[in-house]
């Protein structure tokens, strides 16, 4: 991207946002994914597009040679089952998909991923690109996992023509566009939204990287330097003092957006369980603090740690927002002492998630006048595409998907599923009965 390019409120004093969550695809990006991409932004008409982490499945069995679990891990180490059945039945269909020697060096294998990766972006990006629309980005838990650091995709990203995403350079300080402050580290910068009627910022957008795995097992955060950061940077004063409006886009969410639920008992229909230290405890979307049409699909599967970012954003200034994406199936807003807590949900078709039609990118609305006051809604596939998805079996195995018991707890919560399941138990049990007294009558006739 041209580095005097700036980005502003348009003369009727909007700026629009859309919210890219989630693609989480291998080197054959969904065609559905791809639709939905193209037609929400020519719905949408976006001023700047925010992609808020794992664009890359690093799971996904085109990556088994190269594929990191952990930081720390050997390549290839740790492939789930999931992952090797995939595979074995990937390459059924496809004997040719992956040309790299298993017996070659890392580094062949290395390069190899990094041609998947390239392909794998400029897929989901062609509308983005096509369309000549500036788009920020940054990382989640499964990015890296692929094997290519996200240091080295942030250098990929930004071969492709509109990304702003400035450069980290300890010994330069090097950045991207005269809008865009220089990066804390890969996936954490600021943007400068100029106001329609003079050079000075009317709103800022940040990025922040929101890490991956903690050592010990559960979902990252922020770094600490990216906490500082925010505290320097989110809502800085402008000349004549006040604080500029600022919003936060990130990967994972922090453990505060537990405050936009409810707690109510197990039996509650709907009732999800909640992640790790909350998994005591179901809960539903709380309707006094939320926006119509949250909806809540999965407990928030929040950082391990609690590092204090929401607290600093609140002290930090005028900060009025933080979206998140990670959790595929939840696209809930509430508001909870002074800020938005929100979610766009995965516009993804290659990972589980929500039902095909409701797999969904988010439009955000600005007012230069009031940021904070915006307006904001899912653009969905059933909405814009609306055809049926091109692989219904996968997406019906990505809805109903379930990990753990607490998953199978939460699917018999859904009305229609525990109903269901009542009557085939309540079926078994007849039946099992009927044949015991059978067998009692046999014995006594003997």
């Amino acid at each position: 991207m041209n580095q005097s390019r700036s980005l502003s409120f348009r003369k009727d004093g909007t700026f629009r946002v859309l919210q890219l969550a989630d693609v989480q695809d291998g080197p054959n990006v969904s065609s559905d994914a791809i639709a939905l991409i193209s037609q929400a932004i020519e719905r949408a008409d976006p001023d700047l597009v925010v992609l808020t982490g794992d664009q890359i499945r690093g799971y996904d069995p085109a990556y088994t040679q190269t594929f990191i679990s952990r930081h720390g891990n050997a390549y290839g180490d740790h492939i789930g089952l999931g992952v090797r059945v995939e595979q074995l039945l990937s390459q059924r269909s496809r004997p040719c998909a992956d040309p790299v020697d298993p017996a070659a060096d890392i580094d062949s294998k290395l390069e190899n991923t990094r041609g998947k990766v390239r392909s794998t972006l400029r897929q989901f990006l062609d509308p983005i690109v096509s369309h000549h629309i500036p788009f920020a980005v940054t990382y989640g838990n499964h990015d890296f996992q692929c094997g290519i650091p996200v240091e080295e995709q942030d250098d990929m990203y930004r071969e492709f023509d509109g990304c702003i995403n400035p450069s980290v350079s300890e010994h330069t300080g090097a950045s991207g566009p005269s809008c865009v402050s220089p990066a804390c580290e890969p996936g954490t910068f600021s943007i400068d939204i100029s106001s329609s009627r003079s050079s000075s910022a009317a709103m800022s957008i940040v990025m922040v990287n929101s890490g991956d795995f903690e050592p010990g097992g559960g979902y990252g955060a922020p770094s600490a330097n990216a906490i500082e950061w925010l505290g320097r940077s989110v809502g800085h004063e402008q000349k004549d003092g006040a604080a500029i409006p600022s919003i936060v886009f990130q990967h994972i969410p922090p453990e505060e957006f537990y405050q936009c639920l409810k707690r109510v008992s197990p039996f509650t229909p709907h009732a999800v369980e909640g992640y790790r230290r909350f998994s005591d405890s179901c809960y539903v979307i709380n309707r006094e603090v939320c926006r119509p049409g949250s909806v809540l699909g999965e407990g928030p599967c929040c950082s391990e740690r609690n590092v204090g970012e929401v607290s600093a954003l609140r002290n930090a200034g005028n900060c009025f927002a933080l979206y998140c994406g990670h959790d595929h199936k939840n696209s809930f807003v509430g508001h909870v002492d002074g800020i938005d807590l929100g979610y766009a949900p995965t516009c993804g078709f290659c990972s589980y998630g929500p039902k095909a039609r409701e797999r969904a990118l988010r439009l955000f609305v600005f007012q230069e006048d009031s940021p904070e006051s915006y307006e904001t809604r899912l653009l969905t596939y059933g909405d814009l595409v609306g055809r049926r998805a091109h692989d219904p079996i996968r997406l019906l195995a990505g809805e109903y998907m379930v990990s753990d018991a607490s998953g199978m707890r939460n699917l018999l919560r859904h009305p229609a599923i525990g109903v269901g399941a009542l009557a085939v138990a309540s079926k078994a049990v007849i039946m099992l009965a009927k044949d015991m007294m059978g067998r009692q009558v046999n014995v006594k006739e003997h």
